[in-house]
Order: C-alpha cells, then structure tokens, then sequence
C-alpha cells in the first residue's frame, strides 16, 4: 500500500485554515465528504474525536495522526492536511501541528497498522516534514512522498 495512494491529491489540502484540532478535523472531513461523495460527516468526526480522548494523536514535533474506524467504511482512505501557521493540537509535545495525516478505516480492519509503520520510517527522516510542509501545492505534495516512499523502497 503505497502513501501517494493512501493520501491521493485531491484529498491533500494545502494551507488549511484552521486554527484548533477540531477546526483541522472539520476542514479534512469536508474534503473527504465533498470528494468522496460520503454523507457521513458527523459519524466521521465523532469517530475521530472519540479516538482522540484515547491519547492525542500529535505524535512527534509538528505533525498528527488522527484516525478513525467506522462501520460504514469499505475501505482505507486518507486526508493530508499542511498548515502554515500551526495548530494548536493538544499535541503530546505541546507544539503547534504542521502536518495531518488523517486516517480513515473500517471497523474491524487493521490496515492502517501498515500505513503508520510507512509513515513512521518516512517521518523519521527530518527532511521529508521540510519538504513536505515547502509545498505549495497538492501535486507538490505527491511527488514528495512518492519521492521518499520510492527512496526507502530502494534501500531495501
């Protein structure tokens, strides 16, 4: 499963506007929701906020992985979100959040376990968040992580 299908372009949202985890969960979910044709907003954040009680999903400096199963999923998909100017996240650092990567799966799949080991290896290079969050655009953002995802699949 490779990341720039995880998280295809139209589900990559440069700039987003907002300003709170919430505000950040919305802007991705109205993405996925509009793009997607998936009329399941409220039962999306739901799962995503009831997830975020857990433990935040701020992981490491600037960058969160939220996710969310959901019954009505057939299958994984992904939102990427960059912000400028940071959010306030509630992350486990307390650092504003630059990077989202957003996760979406079923209930009883375990898919995304695959998806965070990749994004982990890829976010352990401090030059892939650079580079990523240099992007001025959602094809940008594509080639960067095919780029990386190629480079770590050839030093295999």
């Amino acid at each position: 499963m490779l990341l720039n299908e995880v998280f295809p372009q139209d589900l990559i949202k440069v700039d987003l506007d907002a300003d709170d985890k919430d505000e950040a969960f919305e802007e991705l979910v109205d993405v996925f929701c509009s793009r997607r044709n998936f009329n399941r907003r409220s039962e999306i954040l739901d799962s995503l906020r009831e997830r975020e009680k857990l433990m935040s999903t701020g992981i490491q400096k600037g960058i969160a992985i939220p996710h969310g199963r959901m019954d009505c999923l057939d299958d994984l998909y992904g939102m990427l979100g960059i912000s400028r100017k940071g959010i306030d996240y509630e992350a486990l650092d307390g650092d504003p959040v630059h990077l989202i990567f957003m996760i979406l799966v079923p209930k009883h799949s375990e898919k995304h376990l695959r998806v965070l080991k990749r994004l982990a290896e890829l976010l352990s290079n401090p030059q892939f968040y650079k580079d990523l969050t240099m992007q001025k655009d959602a094809a940008g953002v594509s080639v960067v992580l095919k780029r990386y995802e190629d480079s770590l699949i050839v030093q295999r």
